[in-house]
């Protein structure tokens, strides 16, 4: 019964898309940011391989911790603002407001390159402070503190809007495996030379520098396109909340969301490491970067989305706006499906062809892991719908339960079952998310 109703979901898409022009254009988008997310996500794990067989899994384990430190932070502290950018952004380019969205997106450089400061004093003081707490072990802090000279140059909330909100998404796509390639020549140049945990963790530095300016870099060659990079640092900053109304709130509730969302998917690796041990942190994270590769299915998909909804919002299309979710979630769902039964056939001989034996612990996690994807995708675009409806008050407090839930989750079952506990917390945080997100969008 349930495997008629997909074929037949899978139908109605099929029909839609030789019908709609708008929803082919929208797949091709989708299709540039999936294959370079996907080639980037493939040649990155060439390069955790490459990095998990020079270091063994003790010093991964505390290389894998350094890497989720700067990236929960960042997480924690970024204000991401891609997401006010692109909601009011959407609406000045549309009205033709050249001066409008020169202040807007200088209001979000500022804000991005403060926060990124903030950041890097954040992270070196809780590392001085409480690091063992953290779960970095006292004699690897010097190395975790010059990990964290990476967040100054992380740098993406102004880029991302700007490439996203002008349909550049090829540049978005392949402006990613720019840095997954450099990073795995370095790793093999790594293995010749026969580095160490501190050389490696260098390596893994520089190519997190490259993708930074490589989208910085991006962006501003399509501001000059769009004859908007000159005179964008020149313009006025007075009363830009006015201009536009409800920013601040829109940003710091959209930001706290994604902070709080992201905590989940950030310093997950780093409890593992402090309930469990370095060992199994780097398991987990193995199985963490495996998820993500289809997780990024739905980014993209609200990379695309998103500006579109706001668009269609703001004119009033409610019929386009729907039939766009509605399409979208069809296929997510799918997706997801296809994903869980290919991974259980598969996932075990790939982890001991690419990362060694000592790694195919890290298989049932990668199940677990791709069931808590697949009910993520389900809620991705309810999400970008009520981000573009100005929802985010509903939007925060969705995560908040579903955050609070898999921490309980986590602290509950990690010191029972090791890491895959961590893996169960995810699902019942995409559950919950998932399903408070869809009865939010249907009440609205």
């Amino acid at each position: 019964m349930i495997f008629n109703k997909i074929i037949a979901k899978f139908a109605k898409l099929w029909r839609s898309f030789q019908k709609e022009r708008r929803l082919r254009d929208r797949l091709g988008q989708i299709g540039h940011l999936l294959t370079g997310s996907f080639l980037s996500s493939i040649i990155g794990l060439v390069g955790f391989a490459l990095t998990a067989r020079a270091l063994g899994p003790q010093d991964y384990g505390i290389l894998a911790l350094c890497l989720t430190y700067t990236s929960a932070i960042e997480g924690f502290v970024s204000f991401q603002s891609w997401q006010p950018l692109i909601k009011y952004g959407a609406e000045a380019e549309r009205a033709g407001k050249i001066e409008e969205l020169q202040s807007l997106l200088k209001f979000g450089w500022l804000l991005d390159i403060s926060a990124a400061v903030v950041g890097w004093l954040i992270a070196v003081i809780l590392i001085l402070s409480a690091g063992p707490l953290l779960g970095i072990p006292e004699q690897y802090s010097n190395l975790a503190i010059m990990f964290c000279s990476i967040l100054p140059l992380r740098i993406s909330g102004v880029p991302l809007a700007v490439l996203r909100l002008f349909g550049r998404f090829r540049s978005v796509a392949y402006g990613q495996v720019i840095s997954s390639v450099f990073r795995v020549i370095l790793c093999a140049l790594g293995i010749i030379l026969g580095a160490g945990l501190f050389e490696f963790a260098l390596i893994w530095m520089a190519s997190q520098a490259i993708n930074s300016l490589t989208m910085v870099t991006f962006a501003l060659l399509e501001l000059r396109r769009q004859k908007i990079l000159k005179g964008l640092f020149k313009a006025s900053l007075r009363g830009i909340t006015s201009r536009f109304p409800g920013i601040w709130r829109f940003a710091i509730s959209t930001n706290l969301s994604l902070t709080i969302g992201s905590s989940a998917n950030q310093i997950d690796t780093l409890l593992v490491g402090y309930l469990a041990d370095p060992a199994s942190a780097g398991l987990y994270h193995i199985a963490k970067r495996i998820g993500r590769i289809a997780r990024q299915t739905g980014d993209q998909v609200q990379a695309v989305l998103y500006p579109e909804l706001a668009r269609a919002w703001a004119s009033q299309a409610i019929n386009e706006f729907r039939r766009a979710i509605s399409q979208m979630q069809g296929l997510l769902l799918i997706f997801g499906l296809v994903l869980v039964g290919g991974l259980y056939f598969t996932i075990a001989p790939v982890l001991h062809f690419a990362a060694g034996p000592g790694f195919v612990g890290a298989a049932p996690l990668v199940i677990v892991q791709s069931i808590a994807v697949t009910l993520t995708l389900c809620g991705a675009v309810t999400r970008s719908a009520l981000l573009a409806m100005g929802r985010e008050t509903q939007v925060l407090r969705t995560v908040l339960i579903a955050t609070a839930a898999f921490f309980l989750t986590a602290f509950f079952l990690v010191p029972q079952m090791g890491p895959i506990g961590a893996n169960i917390a995810h699902v019942v945080l995409a559950f919950i998310w998932a399903s408070m997100m869809t009865w939010e969008s249907r009440r609205q």
